[in-house]
């Protein structure tokens, strides 16, 4: 009896050990394959401000000692520019030099520590293609793409030097977070200037045959594609022209991830378009001005666009990339009488003493708070306050 017992007992140890060998590798594996299918997440944030525009009462009000010092106007707002990775900025005026004389509209050339102005508020991708960017002539523009040639971590797009190289390259990569982005920007014009004969491609025009072919080789190069646009009517409030959504559509098409489109000097809402491989073109219309001294309440009010570039891997799928996150910082350009004390601030730390002080309030009384988010209540996107952007929280 007792040997039966102990020869039960010998089966039921050997029956379950074999079980367990065959079962735990099994486990073993769906815990592994479990573990790699959870992705890895890389986020890049990109802001974009709008038209920097310097008119001669900024530049005169500006200068102490024969020198020019900008950074006062950008204090207010640094913050929010060194928090993002990447911080676009549409450039309006170029910075040829003192030789040329600076000035203001309607030919515009600001002085050259502006430049590093910008670089040390954060700025590191700067557009110059805009309707003043053969103000200085191609003289004017040389010496600006020279200025920036000669700072680091700065990216220039828009224009570039391509001398008897017609088909220099247009675009530009820019790689960081494990994230590459690929960056294009056309004008629908230059205010009648010519570009310089031999030199077609100095500055970047909207084409849609070259825009097309330019889209296409710098596409498969990068992630995400942004595309910078300097289009539509000025002053056109909220709704942009025809002729914008019809380019916002040819881009679409082109599987653009991203539009920033500057040169109304307003604000104009934001769309959402859908594109051939699925996703969604993301459409800024305008980001209206960012710096200068035009009258009219909507001209003084602006945005900083914030956008967050995702990209999600494992080891067994492809990577995902997408959008996950944007929308705007609404800022407000002050100056005081005579033009004085030029500053930008976030709106939501803009106080109603400030604006009593305003020189555009001074002539219009009915220049408010309750006016401004009136406009923001029509663009269609997030409003992002200074404070929850710098806590990651927007």
């Amino acid at each position: 009896m007792k040997c039966k017992i102990c020869l039960l007992m010998l089966f039921v140890f050997v029956f379950f050990s074999c079980n367990l060998k065959q079962t735990t590798p099994e486990k073993n594996n769906a815990n592994l394959e479990n573990k790699s299918e959870k992705p890895e997440r890389y986020n890049l944030t990109l802001i974009a401000a709008g038209d920097n525009l310097f008119h001669e009462t900024i530049i005169r009000t500006h200068r102490q000692n024969e020198k020019y010092d900008f950074s006062p106007i950008y204090s207010e707002i640094k913050s929010i520019v060194e928090k993002a990775d990447l911080a676009f900025i549409n450039q309006e005026t170029v910075m040829a030099g003192g030789a040329f004389g600076y000035s203001g509209y309607p030919l515009f050339n600001t002085p050259q520590s502006l430049a590093g102005t910008l670089s040390d508020t954060g700025f590191n991708i700067i557009n110059i293609a805009n309707n003043h960017t053969m103000d200085m002539g191609r003289a004017g523009v040389y010496a600006t793409l020279d200025l920036f040639d000669n700072m680091e971590n700065i990216t220039v797009i828009g224009a570039r030097k391509t001398g008897q190289n017609a088909n220099a390259q247009a675009g530009s990569l820019i790689t960081m977070n494990n994230i590459t982005l690929g960056f294009l920007s056309y004008t629908y014009g230059l205010n009648g200037h010519a570009l310089p004969a031999g030199e077609p491609n100095l500055v970047s025009l909207i084409n849609r045959t070259r825009m097309a072919q330019e889209i296409g080789a710098l596409r498969p190069l990068c992630d995400f594609l942004v595309v910078s646009m300097h289009w539509g009517e000025e002053y056109l409030l909220i709704e942009p022209g025809q002729d914008q959504t019809a380019l916002a559509r040819f881009l679409s098409e082109q599987n653009v991830d991203l539009v920033i489109g500057h040169h109304p000097h307003v604000l104009q809402r934001v769309e959402r378009l859908p594109r051939p491989d699925g996703k969604e073109t993301l459409c800024f219309y305008s980001l209206g001005n960012f710096v200068s001294h035009q009258r009219g309440k909507e001209r003084l009010l602006g945005g900083i666009m914030a956008v967050t570039f995702t990209k999600e891997e494992t080891i067994t799928q492809p990577p995902r990339f997408f959008i996950s996150n944007s929308g705007l910082i609404p800022i407000i350009c002050h100056f005081d009488q005579n033009f004085l004390n030029t500053k930008i601030y976030p709106l939501h730390a803009y106080t109603e003493e400030l604006l009593e002080r305003h020189h555009q309030r001074i002539r219009d009384d009915k220049m408010d708070m309750e006016s401004f988010n009136l406009i923001l209540m029509k663009l269609r996107t997030k409003l992002i306050s200074h404070t929850m952007f710098l806590t990651d929280s927007w």
